[in-house]
């Protein structure tokens, strides 16, 4: 039997350059691609009650991991961080995909910040919009410190396949509810996706 509320995880890797001394993150990409500086983010997220997290666009899952970045080393845990889906802005045509992680190298902290932008666009656009998340590195414990770095990182073809295999339900009572948690989590993610690429794009409401 299930012993708690209906959750969700999934795990995933995105990598790309991420350049010391940026402020902008796609300036920060060209160096940290020229400089071999390319940081790679190795996330689990963990949404503790899916319902809510659908149902209520400020409701954060979490993210730990850890991360791979030349300038600081391998295997950096991140023990912390907030996720978000769709996350509303002052602009209706834009939404974001919030991924933050702290971590701490060297006796210092650090918080690394990135977003996707999900926005009112052509179809075509939609790969790179969901896949390609604006990052910058924090001095501290939250992204109110000074940026001492900046680049993207994306997630490629196969690391979606790879992603979508550690698709899993939380606290499912058995098969058919962690069934009905994973089409649950796909129809939400498809349903914005479909409403904003093609719904509003094509000039609907």
């Amino acid at each position: 039997m299930a012993t708690g509320m209906l959750g969700f995880t999934f795990s995933e890797v995105m990598s790309g350059g991420i350049a010391l001394g940026e402020t902008d993150p796609a300036q920060g990409l060209a160096k940290g691609k020229a400089a071999h500086t390319i940081l790679a983010m190795h996330n689990t997220i963990v949404i503790e009650d899916l319902d809510r997290f659908i149902s209520d666009p400020t409701h954060l899952g979490s993210i730990s991991g850890s991360i791979d970045w030349p300038p600081f080393g391998q295997g950096i845990p991140c023990p912390t961080g907030v996720f978000n889906l769709f996350s509303p802005t002052g602009d209706p045509s834009l939404k974001l995909m919030i991924y933050e992680l702290a971590f701490e190298h060297s006796g210092q902290s650090y918080y690394l910040a990135g977003h996707k932008e999900v926005r009112v666009h052509p179809l075509l656009d939609l790969w790179t919009d969901t896949t390609t998340l604006y990052s910058q590195i924090h001095q501290g414990t939250n992204k109110s410190g000074p940026i001492i770095a900046a680049g993207i990182v994306s997630l490629g073809p196969l690391d979606l396949l790879k992603m979508v295999r550690t698709f899993k339900a939380i606290n499912a009572s058995g098969p058919k509810e962690e069934a009905e948690a994973v089409a649950k989590f796909g129809k939400f993610f498809m349903g914005e996706l479909w409403t904003t690429y093609i719904k509003k794009a094509a000039g609907g409401a």
